[in-house]
């Protein structure tokens, strides 16, 4: 069994491409990380969720992710608030910037991490056209206030699942998960 530790449904969707045969429980554990490296501080993350869920499912494969985004010398998460997501898009808006999702698989007591990155740069957009996009809401629960299925991404180079949340060909490739 595959225990898929996240709330996102971006996740779910994206895990369902890969096998069917799996369970959600988010992890209940505060976002919060040390590391100054963004790819760094995406690993670090989905290691502690993993481990928090791991801890209920000790033979299970447990999969824990999360997604930053780099501009500009900033780790971007989840925005926690209206004006913090503004803020976040004004800052991205026309710039390029970098996603990097960590993944962490735990299983047995082993542990395996990995993360990809994709270079990103979102269209422009005035602040009005801003404001209604957050106050619409998708934005609130994705690192750097935007959803790349959301129309406002421009270009991007890399993984299109990475910057949705969980970077389908990273994982494949891991070893514990392809001895699962």
């Amino acid at each position: 069994m595959v225990v898929l530790a996240s709330a996102s449904p971006r996740r779910r969707e994206l895990l369902a491409r890969l096998t069917h045969d799996f369970i959600v429980r988010p992890s209940d554990m505060e976002e919060v990380t040390q590391k100054k490296r963004p790819f760094a501080a995406a690993v670090d993350l989905a290691r502690q969720k993993a481990r928090n869920v791991a801890a209920s499912f000790p033979d299970c494969l447990v999969i824990g992710c999360d997604t930053v985004v780099f501009c500009g010398g900033r780790i971007l998460g989840k925005p926690r608030d209206k004006a913090q997501a503004e803020e976040y898009l004004a800052l991205l808006c026309g710039r390029k910037h970098l996603v990097y999702t960590g993944v962490c698989l735990i299983k047995g007591g082993r542990e395996e991490t990995a993360y990809a990155r994709a270079e990103v740069r979102l269209r422009k957009m005035s602040p009005e056209e801003i404001k209604q996009y957050v106050n619409g809401g998708s934005p609130m629960d994705k690192a750097g206030a935007y959803g790349v299925q959301d129309g406002v991404v421009q270009t991007f180079a890399g993984e299109y699942e990475n910057i949705m949340g969980l970077p389908l060909e990273t994982l494949a490739g891991m070893r514990l998960w392809k001895e699962r």
